[in-house]
């Protein structure tokens, strides 16, 4: 534990000395362009279907544990209760929200790139935009397949609550929703495990990406749960901004989730250099003669 607290306050100075600051402000500008326009596509989207409602009540629930009371509010009432039914709205959110998307991921691959310390010109200009978009549905898929299963673990906590005996019934339930809370967590570090391995020109195994990941992970969550925690107690930055307070708080939310997914990123590339070293001193060791 002492090593890798050692290791993850280096990646922090490191990454303060890569403008990490400036790089996440960026990311999250494009993040808050993202957010609003995907969930309503989204939420049209599962209206369509017979049991919708049910879907969105769920949907509506998985924002609740992650998103600040603020932003669930402002989402509540622009988004989850008005479903648009105009295929030009749709389209123009989906559109908006994929090139905020890939904003977004350039910032973040800015970050990768200061993290592993290559040059501006590692990516030509247009690869760079390319890969950006490619990795946007690459990392979306592990996210929808895990909102489906968080959407549709609600009945199967019910179904496996009805179908177990009563006094069998809160073991159940509690070891349910640990499994809902694990599938969270190994979604956030294979997204970000993908993010890092495919953001950066210098590919690394997925097995070398994972401390990242992990740090990165370990860093987002109780982050998110001290800023919800604290936007539901403290209203004293609605008074500084009245009625623009919710988009605040969820711009500095999406602030949070991109410093921790830099943080992980500079700790790979340390780790990275590290290994660099290791080899280019053991590769002089055995080219310089023994007696010398």
């Amino acid at each position: 534990m002492k090593k890798w607290s050692v290791q993850i306050r280096k990646a922090i100075a490191d990454a303060l000395a890569h403008d990490i600051i400036n790089t996440a402000k960026a990311a999250a500008y494009s993040g808050m362009l993202m957010l609003f326009p995907a969930v309503l596509v989204i939420t049209t989207l599962l209206a369509q279907v017979s049991e919708g409602a049910t879907f969105v009540g769920e949907l509506r629930a998985i924002f609740e544990q992650v998103l600040p009371g603020d932003t669930m509010d402002l989402l509540q009432t622009a988004v989850l209760a008005h479903p648009v039914r105009s295929f030009s709205v749709i389209f123009s959110a989906s559109s908006l929200s994929i090139f905020a998307s890939m904003g977004m991921t350039l910032s973040l691959m800015e970050g990768f790139r200061r993290a592993y310390r290559l040059p501006p010109e590692a990516w030509s200009f247009w690869a760079r935009r390319l890969r950006a978009l490619l990795l946007v549905p690459i990392v979306l898929v592990p996210l929808a397949i895990a909102t489906l299963v968080i959407i549709f673990g609600h009945q199967i906590e019910l179904w496996m609550i009805d179908a177990a005996g009563h006094e069998l019934r809160r073991v159940v339930l509690f070891s349910w929703r640990m499994v809902r809370w694990s599938i969270a967590l190994a979604t956030s570090m294979t997204v970000l495990s993908v993010l890092y391995h495919f953001g950066t020109k210098r590919t690394e195994s997925w097995r070398k990406v994972v401390p990242g990941a992990i740090a990165g992970t370990l860093i987002w969550f109780p982050a998110t749960l001290a800023f919800g925690w604290y936007v539901t107690r403290d209203q004293n930055y609605s008074r500084f901004y009245g009625p623009f307070a919710a988009g605040i708080a969820t711009l500095v939310w999406i602030y949070l989730s991109a410093l921790s997914v830099l943080v992980g990123a500079e700790l790979n590339g340390m780790l990275y250099a590290n290994r660099q070293e290791r080899s280019a001193a053991a590769a002089l060791s055995e080219s310089t003669p023994s007696g010398q």
